[in-house]
């Protein structure tokens, strides 16, 4: 298959590097996690006005009408950076489900000053009990005419600290585990009964966990069909590990960067240690699970919108690629440069939190390796 990029996406990719050398660097991320919100809102409306944030929407909401694809080639320059603006909860979950569920009026409130960068989205879709279970939940949503109220609790809602809405997972009939009766609901930040608490990754991003107690919306706020949502869950959590592969990607390759520098600079026995066969063999295995990751989150990024069975079959191969060959490449950086390498003076240290958080995200490699043997035709 050819992965050349056209010429379009290499200048895309070759403008938000740009960007990133000039206007966030790496210092601007490890600075960034003192402050309580760790992004930048006039980064975010920089983002809306380059048309990064609407580059996979259609023209009709604001976007540019370009491809997942197109989106994972930015995240890949982004995670390059260390860029903490919450791109994937705003754009890649949120905004995807609201541009392919949400009514005209909804778009218009939500997505369209999202794309350009006014307010920021999250998803919150986890729970303390569901793991990677999408059908797990216990948030309920009564209805009472024409109102829905709220109730329970979501946990490690990405952006959810300093979202201006919230797309909520909650269960509108059914039982605890039933596929069948989950709803979305868009959810103001600052709804009356909704408590917000903010909380600190290992990676310096911050999550949240939100409570909802009598958390009162009209059904204005119902997104999607009521009960239909669990197809539309899959689909985003799907569409978020394909985008968490396209970051990490971008990670990746800087640590092999920054360790292939390191090698060629560092002296011992008064010579180059990059001079050393064997540190060189090291170098030339990260090189090689590096592309491998490449190859395998971009044929995630365009499968990301195949069906269910394509999609999740080429997903599982590059979250478990980025987990396992990560690995590799993680773990032999921070070794190729010795004790340094785990001290937040370090900038592969950095890279290498974030990656493990990444890992996790959207299920991890178990979750994913199993998924991928449930498929049809894999024991044929």
């Amino acid at each position: 298959m050819n992965f050349d990029l056209s010429k379009e996406q290499q200048m895309i990719c070759d403008s938000v590097a740009t960007f990133i050398k000039d206007e966030s660097p790496v210092e601007r991320f490890r600075e960034g996690r003192a402050t309580d919100q760790i992004w930048s809102k006039d980064i975010w409306k920089q983002m809306g006005d380059y048309g990064w944030l609407g580059i996979a929407f259609p023209e009709e909401v604001g976007g540019i009408g370009g491809s997942f694809l197109d989106m994972a080639l930015i995240l890949e320059e982004l995670g390059k950076g260390l860029a903490p603006e919450p791109f994937i909860p705003s754009v890649v979950l949120a905004g995807g489900l609201i541009n392919d569920h949400g009514t005209d009026a909804q778009k218009t409130q939500y997505l369209t000053p999202m794309i350009e960068g006014d307010l920021s989205l999250s998803f919150a879709y986890a729970e303390r009990q569901s793991r990677y279970s999408t059908a797990d939940c216990l948030t309920s949503a009564s209805k009472t005419g024409d109102e829905y109220v709220l109730n329970g609790e979501k946990v490690w809602v990405l952006n959810g600290h300093a979202a201006d809405a919230h797309v909520v997972v909650a269960r509108t009939s059914g039982n605890q585990l039933d596929g069948e009766g989950l709803s979305l609901f868009l959810v103001p930040g600052d709804a009356a009964g909704l408590t917000a608490t903010s909380v600190a990754g290992m990676d310096g991003h911050r999550t949240a966990f939100l409570k909802f107690e009598n958390v009162t919306v009209g059904a204005e706020a119902l997104l999607g069909p009521e009960g239909g949502a669990q197809g539309a869950i899959e689909l985003a959590l799907d569409r978020g590990a394909a985008a968490a592969c396209a970051e990490g990607q971008g990670m990746l390759q800087k640590m092999l960067d920054l360790t292939v520098e390191y090698l060629k600079q560092r002296e011992q026995f008064g010579v180059k240690i990059g001079s050393f066969q064997a540190l060189q063999h090291k170098a030339a295995d990260m090189f090689a699970e590096v592309q491998l990751c490449k190859g395998t989150m971009l044929l995630a990024a365009l499968n990301a919108d195949e069906d269910t069975e394509t999609r999740q079959r080429e997903i599982s191969a590059a979250k478990v690629q980025l987990s396992d060959g990560g690995w590799f490449v993680q773990e032999n950086a921070i070794q190729l440069h010795g004790g340094i390498g785990i001290t937040d003076e370090q900038d592969v240290g950095l890279y290498f939190k974030r990656l493990r958080v990444l890992n996790g995200l959207f299920g991890d490699a178990d979750h994913h390796v199993g998924r991928y043997q449930s498929l049809p035709g894999f024991d044929e």
